[in-house]
């Protein structure tokens, strides 16, 4: 698998508004922008993984070097991690 920096910068893009879009839902003003863009990447594959081992599909939503579907999928997996980040730092 290769990556060119067009693909690299689409996902920091793609990860920084998942971040940013969980930060929103989390009553905030999101993490900074690196930590958006870290939680939105860490948050794209833990929801590629859940989503691929329960194989969902999301069909119907356009898909260019941009994928909507692959944002829907970073903003749930990021929700979970954040969640699951919010769950351990109360112990």
């Amino acid at each position: 698998m290769s990556i060119n920096a067009g693909q690299l910068i689409v996902w920091l893009i793609t990860g920084a508004l998942a971040g940013y879009i969980v930060g929103l839902i989390f009553r905030g003003k999101g993490f900074g922008t690196l930590g958006n863009i870290v939680i939105g990447l860490l948050g794209a594959v833990v929801g590629g993984l859940i989503f691929q081992l329960l194989n969902i599909r999301i069909a119907g939503l356009p898909s260019f070097t941009f994928s909507l579907a692959d944002l829907v999928v970073a903003v749930i997996g990021a929700v979970i991690l954040v969640v699951l980040l919010r769950a351990l730092a109360r112990r």
